[in-house]
């Protein structure tokens, strides 16, 4: 059975040197204090025969990733607007407090974020119908495009980014897309 562990004598972790930008220090600049502090100076390692995951080096390597795929023209969008306008698009029509429930923000977050979507002519909402007290999201056609052009954007990154990659890369990242399409449909714990 596969286990995750953060730190121990006995455990399968290395000691990683402290670094700046690890994004475990708090506003103040304070290290974590108990468990984090132990995550934040070991290296938690996956083992499960035959294969032994770095976490900390899984972690860092899908966020730099990520970054990279965002630094796009992304319409006016900042990401967490992107990530909104996603979500009514691939779940919509969406009330609003499912869209905050999804999106995890607050209200009074969700109220300027809508409010930003609409003025950008990326979402509308319209009354659900039976109940004019409540509001859904749709998408309109230029929401839409503008998703199409960031994913047709982010594809072609991506794609050429892979083209660094050596053949025995490229076949051990095939091997592992399902692996990643499963942590990245995972629900949060």
């Amino acid at each position: 059975m596969p286990q995750v562990s953060a730190g121990g004598e006995d455990s399968l972790t290395r000691d990683v040197p402290p670094a700046t930008g690890d994004g475990l220090a708090g506003r103040d600049g304070a290290r974590p204090v108990g468990r984090a502090a132990a995550v934040a100076t070991t290296a938690p390692v996956l083992t499960g025969a035959p294969a032994v995951v770095d976490v900390t080096r899984l972690r860092v390597a899908i966020a730099r990733l990520s970054r990279r795929l965002r630094k796009h023209e992304l319409a006016g969008l900042t990401p967490t607007q992107l990530a909104a306008l996603s979500t009514v698009e691939r779940s919509g029509p969406l009330r609003l407090g499912d869209l905050a429930a999804a999106e995890r923000v607050a209200p009074s977050t969700l109220t300027r974020l809508v409010s930003a979507l609409e003025d950008q002519g990326y979402v509308k909402r319209r009354a659900v119908p039976g109940d004019a007290r409540v509001w859904e999201l749709i998408v309109t056609a230029r929401g839409r495009e503008v998703l199409d052009r960031i994913r047709q954007e982010s594809t072609v990154l991506l794609a050429d980014s892979l083209l660094t990659l050596s053949p025995d890369q490229l076949g051990a990242l095939a091997a592992a897309l399902p692996a990643l399409e499963q942590l990245a449909d995972a629900a949060p714990h």
